[in-house]
């Protein structure tokens, strides 16, 4: 299979065109996702390529995006709206909470709703207010909805086919800092990452750190730090935010015996006490210190000027890695 290095948001680009070449039943649709390619331009050139019909403008009303996406869902499309920013979703957390996830429950299975929410999140790019906010914990509490963010190039790819093929909903998280921050290799023909599975993207035996999005690339530079000082940290991106792969989390932990969780999001929020909990109901006896957890401060997401003292780091990461080898 041959490959060519591409940015985070170049991936996707490619991946929503092969899914549009795959299926005609794709659909791709939100504000100025068309002619302009999407206010970061991820969209850009799938208009021209594949017609009005199949990429297109909708006017600014998040609450009607996705309500038209259940109804086209429910009829046999494959609907890829996007939001343009997170915080825009208050505007359908209804749409997304209270119908779509529910949906193939409600009718036993019969009507699928294999609808992909995409929408980017996250800080670092000096955004205005709202458009920043890690959210992903309105939606990771909500059966039925499977909730996913890729933290670099080739899963972002792969992750945005495999949800446009799945039947069921999925809100696909994009991270702002990593649309054109990183490069990697990606490759060429469609393929697809599992949904539901995290990655050991950097094996280690001292000590585990578990991570998503832009806190993975943090997390390997924490676990560079320590390996100048001899320690092998374990980095785990989960990928999938619902379902979370406790599997792997729980072997990593069996093998390290110490767990840092570290989470973009205010502390409160994110799906870090999710992960926190599920160790220590079922792997308690593996632990040889408490787990420790890396987040932003209980407070509302700070103006552009103070983010990068708000947002967690590789050296926050590293501290809280090196108190739980002392305990």
């Amino acid at each position: 299979m041959s490959s060519k290095k591409l940015t985070y948001i170049k991936a996707i680009t490619e991946g929503l065109d092969q899914a549009l070449a795959e299926d005609d039943r794709t659909l791709i649709f939100g504000e100025d996702v068309g002619k302009n390619g999407g206010v970061f331009r991820t969209t850009q050139g799938l208009q021209a390529k594949y017609g009005e019909d199949r990429v297109f403008d909708t006017p600014l009303a998040e609450s009607a995006i996705l309500g038209l996406s259940i109804g086209l869902a429910a009829t046999g499309w494959r609907p890829v709206p996007e939001i343009q920013f997170m915080g825009f979703t208050f505007e359908a957390v209804d749409s997304i909470n209270a119908q779509m996830a529910r949906n193939r429950f409600r009718f036993g299975g019969k009507v699928a709703q294999p609808i992909t929410v995409r929408t980017p999140y996250g800080g670092g790019t000096h955004t205005a207010e709202l458009h920043s906010d890690n959210l992903e914990h309105v939606f990771t509490g909500t059966p039925g909805l499977r909730v996913v963010t890729p933290s670099n190039p080739y899963d972002a790819k792969g992750l945005i086919i495999a949800a446009i093929e799945n039947n069921d909903p999925v809100l696909f998280m994009e991270h702002l800092k990593l649309y054109r921050s990183v490069k990697g290799d990606v490759p060429e023909e469609p393929y697809r990452v599992a949904l539901d599975t995290a990655k050991v993207v950097r094996e280690g035996t001292d000590v585990t750190i578990v991570a998503y999005g832009a806190m993975v690339q943090q997390a390997v530079k924490a676990a560079d730090a320590l390996a100048a000082d001899g320690i092998k940290a374990e980095v785990i991106d989960l990928i999938s935010l619902h379902p979370i792969d406790t599997d792997t989390v729980f072997a990593s932990v069996d093998k390290t015996h110490r767990v840092v969780v570290a989470q973009e999001a205010q502390r409160i929020a994110g799906v870090g006490t999710q992960v926190v909990s599920a160790i220590a109901e079922e792997r308690i006896l593996s632990l040889e210190a408490p787990i420790l957890r890396v987040a932003a401060p209980d407070s509302v997401y700070p103006f552009a000027a103070a983010e990068l003292d708000w947002i967690p780091n590789a050296a926050d990461i590293e501290a809280k890695a090196r108190e739980t080898l002392t305990y």
